[in-house]
């Protein structure tokens, strides 16, 4: 589903934990670093498509989350043509997103990147709220500076100056924050949680479920992993 200026219509998330970080998503197989997000089907509005993919990507639930507030407008980018696959060339341009500011009201241990058996993800971690945009993808920077700007002024107990938001959004990863989730982990747990699968140990490496494919999403043309682009 394409407007008339070839943008399909998207939603972004931007997760809170209780200490205002934000969660951060490896994409699968590739070394960059993303938020959620997602196309928005025919038929939904743009906070119905975000709870799908709030589930589909990260496992969450509606009841996990609190809405805090959302883009005013639709923030574009462009996709080069060598990560759209030929046959969607020219009249595939890009992403149009609305993007969303969440506060998780559930636990770590309710993060499940396996939810589906296409996992955008194998491994997360919680991560200062000015993110590097050095470890995203080149052509989406320019929208996450723009989300994180516009919807900072509503992140409780939160830093918002500008010499402080300068500081962190091209450096890189700080050692403090190092800690990272394999696909499908959370954090700790008390021990009167709900019991949950296995999931690997850090470090673990990771085995693609029996069944899971990676293949171009056929309503962009963008394959699953932009480093592995036919041409």
């Amino acid at each position: 589903m394409l407007d008339r200026d070839g943008f399909r219509p998207n939603v972004g998330i931007i997760l809170l934990n209780q200490r205002s970080q934000v969660f951060w998503g490896k994409r699968i197989r590739t070394h960059s670093w993303q938020f959620p997000q997602g196309g928005i089907d025919r038929g939904e509005n743009p906070e119905q498509a975000m709870f799908r993919e709030l589930h589909e990507e990260v496992g969450l639930m509606p009841q996990h989350v609190q809405v805090i507030a959302r883009t005013r407008d639709w923030l574009r980018y462009e996709v080069p043509d060598r990560f759209i696959r030929r046959d969607a060339r020219g009249h595939y341009k890009g992403q149009k997103q609305i993007w969303f500011l969440l506060q998780l009201v559930g636990h770590d241990w309710d993060l499940n990147l396996r939810a589906t058996d296409h996992p955008e993800f194998d491994a997360w971690r919680w991560n200062d709220y000015w993110v590097p945009l050095d470890v995203v993808v080149e052509f989406k920077r320019g929208v996450y500076e723009l989300a994180l700007t516009e919807l900072a002024r509503f992140v409780p107990r939160f830093d918002t100056r500008p010499d402080h938001r300068n500081r962190y959004l091209r450096s890189g990863l700080h050692q403090r924050d190092q800690a990272v989730c394999q696909l499908g982990e959370a954090g700790p747990r008390p021990a009167n949680a709900p019991a949950r699968p296995y999931m690997p140990r850090m470090g673990a490496s990771f085995e693609l479920p029996p069944g899971a494919t990676f293949e171009p999403d056929p309503q962009t043309g963008l394959d699953a992993d932009p480093r592995m682009t036919k041409t």
